[in-house]
Order: structure tokens, then sequence, then C-alpha cells
């Protein structure tokens, strides 16, 4: 089977070279996380591409920063993205570390059939 793109973080595989991601859905999965990590102005020629978690890390954690994620995420995905359908999105800082931001993102692809969800820790 012929691959779609190359899975990152970049990691050898002795088939194919690299490790290959082989189906829709593995592809659809990282290009959503690129596009959740990607901090507008990073991508060349797309300025306002991305979400920039990053930028988010030392804020303090409050019902206002949670509806600021939610609200980027879900406009970023529909420029972006328009074909994935966002059910849910769940941040968490409840951790013993509050340095760190858990972000679950429950999401279908209609056109596929295909419900999945995208676990990210910041």
């Amino acid at each position: 089977m012929s691959s779609l793109a190359i899975a990152l973080p970049l990691t050898k595989d002795s088939g194919d070279g690299y490790t290959s991601i082989k189906d829709i859905k593995s592809m659809i999965k990282q290009n959503f996380k690129m596009l959740i990590l990607t901090v507008p102005g990073e991508r060349v020629m797309v300025p306002e591409y991305g979400v920039g978690m990053k930028t988010y890390l030392f804020n303090q954690f409050n019902d206002n920063t949670y509806a600021e994620i939610d609200s980027k995420i879900r406009e970023q995905v529909k420029t972006y993205m328009p074909f994935i359908k966002i059910q849910e999105i769940i941040t968490n800082s409840q951790s013993q570390d509050m340095n760190l931001l858990g972000l679950s993102i429950r999401y279908s692809i209609p056109r596929f059939g295909v419900t999945d969800l995208l676990e990210i820790t910041i």
C-alpha cells in the first residue's frame, strides 16, 4: 500500500525509510494536531494558520482562557479543516502540576464515517 504522508515526529522504518501514514484517519489526526500546535505566524505563506496552544501555557487557567481556546480551535477548524465536525472540547489543568494543560477533542469526519479523539498535553 502506498503512503499518504510521513508520520511526525520522524522515526526510521526499515520498510519505507521513515514511518509513513497509510490511512486517511491517521493523516487527518496528524494534520489536526499540527493545526492545534502551530503558532500563528509560524507557517510560511499562511501567517494566520494555527491555534498556538503553546502561547496559552503560562496563562492563568480559568473559564475565560478555556473559552478562548475553545473558540480559537473551532475558528481554525472551520477555516482550515471544514470536513471535521468537533463534538466536544475538554480542557483540563486539574492535575498536580498546574503548569500543564490537557486538551481532549472528540471529533468526527462525516464523509468517512469516522469518530476519533485527539489528546494533547502541553
